[in-house]
């Protein structure tokens, strides 16, 4: 498959007092374009891989082995793992981005969203003017539905959706090849949730960057995936397609997942079943109860 990112047996540790396996030999591959859902209730791994992705993490976690590539569309290939601080600093934003759970605290509270844009303009885009940059960001906040006015708005007088909106703003507005989104929806509405995914996928569809999309929401991702990865205790256990995924689940603890999501039809109380098996749902169960 022609890919724009591949990770290869990549294995995280946080090395505490008791060290614990964080990621455990994942190995994905990720396409120009492509929305690649990555799945899994809380602590399974999905952020620390994120993190690994765009060299976020920090002591005490630590890639012990694997390797993550960057494959640029000028047909070069950039070892991630491998990069120094001023090469990873010019990767960052310009070919991979980042879109943060939780826009007001990722969100510098005491600066204006025309600072924070032109943070990223600055130092990136050298040689551009003042006026340049501005007419830049306007455009990048009326690409995700914000007034260009608002450029001047401290964060806490926009409301949780236009925050977020602003975060995919600032992610995509160097037009990077990879945009990876943290539960980029988790704190908002329902209604503004389907708007914000509705934006993702139509600005993917216009700029053709590809997407890591991490929530613990599988219908969102059935939703809007083109392939799903399930994740349980650091470990990859399934990667299909979404209608794969929705109808032919292969892996108990997937199948549970899909189980967990009440019925829009149906009696109070029923559940979606898929004709999983008893003994599935009870290794399922068992699998759960583990990681709690």
């Amino acid at each position: 498959m022609n890919a724009v990112l591949t990770i290869e047996h990549l294995d995280v540790v946080y090395e505490t007092e008791h060290p614990v396996h964080a990621v455990k030999d994942v190995s994905l591959t990720l396409a120009p374009g492509e929305i690649l859902g990555l799945a899994g209730e809380s602590g399974c791994g999905k952020t620390t891989l994120a993190y690994a992705i765009t060299r976020l993490h920090r002591p005490p976690a630590k890639v012990t082995s694997g390797s993550i590539t960057f494959h640029d569309r000028d047909g070069t290939d950039i070892d991630l793992l491998g990069l120094e601080h001023e090469q990873l600093r010019a990767v960052r934003w310009s070919k991979l981005s980042m879109v943060f759970q939780g826009a007001m605290n990722a969100l510098n509270p005491v600066t204006t969203i025309r600072a924070q844009l032109d943070d990223a303009l600055v130092e990136h885009r050298k040689g551009l003017s003042r006026k340049e940059r501005r007419a830049i960001a306007e455009d990048a906040l009326s690409r995700v539905g914000v007034d260009p006015s608002r450029i001047t708005a401290y964060p806490h007088e926009l409301s949780g959706g236009m925050r977020q909106r602003v975060m995919i703003a600032m992610a995509m507005l160097l037009e990077p090849q990879i945009m990876i989104m943290d539960e980029p929806t988790t704190a908002l509405d329902v209604v503004v949730q389907r708007e914000i995914l509705r934006e993702i996928v139509r600005l993917r569809d216009e700029l053709g960057f590809a997407v890591v999309f991490i929530t613990h929401d599988l219908p969102l991702l059935l939703e809007i995936s083109d392939r799903i990865a399930v994740m349980l205790r650091g470990e990859v256990v399934e990667c299909e397609p979404a209608a794969v995924i929705q109808h032919d689940a292969k892996h108990p603890y997937t199948r549970r997942l899909l189980q967990s999501f009440p019925s829009l039809s149906g009696a109070r109380g029923s559940f979606i079943r898929s004709g999983v098996e008893d003994e599935a749902l009870e290794h399922a169960v068992t699998a759960q109860e583990e990681l709690a």
